[in-house]
């Protein structure tokens, strides 16, 4: 089924399965809060389903910033990615359609967001600060922060890249991550635009998620990384605090996912065979 697609706002390789080996979490023993659901044919009235006051009947509307490859992304006609595999699966659990509304990273991180969508997946880390004005799903990704800088660029590590232009996604860990520790941040709206900068010169670093960073130099041996920062990160799917009912049947979803074998499948689509390397 490919998701319905509204814009709210204008608009792997080995090296990358490496990093991200262990991405993979153990989810089946999660706990689940209320009754799982699925099992209506899309369109169809469901008791358990309509208990969950989803914002549009008979679809689950979720918040994304994109692009943001290798998470949310237009591939031809098709939005795809690591979090469109996984909401695509809760939508198909819950036997509603999916509708993937284009959003604002800033209004999904500050969960305002969440009142004209149900959940909001666009690798978003879990942080104390988020989780007091969202709640989040058991989590179905690590992923640290990564330095990169241009081959030869003089910029080896953190302290080198002091009082240079490192390009950050505004509203994100990275952006807090440079701040704290001295450098100098350049907001870029997207990951996407963020990149660009980089290889146009108008930053000298990028600091961002390895995830994603990686993805977008994959194929590019001009550029390499000057820092591994182990900052613990985790990944989750979000939803407003007072919706417990939706958050268990998001992780009912994804723990079936795991027990199916189906996440490992996505993880090595979109970051290769070695992120599934080390899970159970």
């Amino acid at each position: 089924m490919t998701p319905s697609r509204t814009r709210r706002r204008p608009a792997a390789t080995a090296a990358v399965a490496a990093v991200l080996g262990a991405g993979a979490l153990t989810l089946s023993g999660c706990a689940l809060i209320g009754p799982q659901l699925g099992g209506a044919t899309a369109g169809e009235a469901d008791p358990l389903v309509e208990s969950l006051d989803l914002v549009n009947p008979g679809q689950l509307t979720v918040c994304s910033d994109i692009p943001y490859p290798p998470f949310e992304f237009q591939q031809g006609n098709d939005l795809v990615g690591y979090d469109i595999d996984i909401v695509q699966r809760i939508a198909d659990d819950l036997g509603v359609r999916l509708s993937v509304v284009d959003s604002s990273f800033e209004a999904i991180e500050s969960g305002s967001s969440l009142t004209g969508c149900d959940v909001n997946a666009s690798s978003i880390s879990i942080t104390e600060a988020r989780q007091q004005v969202m709640a989040f799903s058991v989590p179905y990704l690590d992923d640290d922060l990564v330095l990169v800088a241009e081959q030869g660029s003089g910029i080896t590590d953190l302290q080198s890249a002091q009082g240079q232009r490192v390009g950050v996604q505004a509203a994100t860990t990275g952006e807090r991550f440079a701040e704290e520790n001295g450098l100098s941040p350049i907001q870029f709206e997207d990951g996407g635009m963020q990149m660009e900068a980089l290889r146009a010169g108008t930053v000298q670093a990028v600091l961002g998620n390895q995830s994603v960073v990686l993805y977008n130099i994959k194929d590019d041996p001009n550029y390499e990384v000057v820092a591994e920062l182990p900052t613990g990160e985790q990944l989750g799917v979000s939803v407003a605090p007072d919706k417990a009912q939706l958050l268990s049947a998001v992780n009912a979803s994804l723990a079936g996912m795991e027990e199916d074998g189906s996440l490992d499948e996505s993880r090595a689509r979109w970051f290769g065979d070695s992120a599934t390397e080390g899970t159970e």
